[in-house]
């Protein structure tokens, strides 16, 4: 089959199979999926194709056998969730968390990546300069600076919250 003749099978038989596979599914998104992939292993192989005497017969049961293997596997993986329920509640970051992230939003571009790849990352300052394509010096400074100023930034945080806390009391 060449590749002009292929493309006309495509388009007369795409949606007819669509169709059927969907009755198969239940699942439109679904059996447009496994229809695709059925008609890109078909491309592989198109030179045989008509060779096979019913190429749609061989891209249906490719995809039926496509839909049942995603179907198992979502129930294998639907009885692992059963076996083992995620938690009913992950607890979000704590209030120095989120005073660190706001911190480092203020920091210039940069100091912020030096400083996330160093210290969060735990990349050392030749492997931040290679990922960043700065000069190691520059890494330096950028991590000096970035440092010096989150400290403030959360010295600045730790006393509006002491006030804070003044204040309820």
């Amino acid at each position: 089959m060449t590749e002009d003749e292929f493309d006309g099978f495509y388009a007369a038989a795409f949606p007819r199979l669509t169709g059927q596979l969907y009755a198969f599914t239940g699942d439109h998104g679904e059996a447009q999926d496994v229809v695709q992939e059925a008609f890109v292993r078909a491309w592989d192989r198109r030179r045989e194709f008509l060779a096979d005497g019913a190429p749609e017969a061989w891209i249906r049961t490719v995809a039926m056998r496509l839909a049942v293997s995603r179907w198992r596997r979502a129930r294998r993986w639907l009885e692992l969730v059963r076996r083992n329920p995620p938690q009913e509640h992950t607890p979000g970051p704590g209030p120095e968390r989120a005073a660190l992230v706001a911190a480092l939003r203020e920091l210039p571009e940069a100091q912020r990546m030096a400083v996330v790849l160093h210290h969060l990352c735990d990349l050392s300052v030749e492997q931040v300069a290679s990922e960043t394509g700065a000069p190691i010096g520059t890494v330096k400074a950028r991590l000096s600076r970035g440092r010096a100023a989150l400290a403030r930034r959360l010295g600045e945080a730790d006393e509006l919250g002491e006030r804070e806390d003044d204040r309820v009391r």
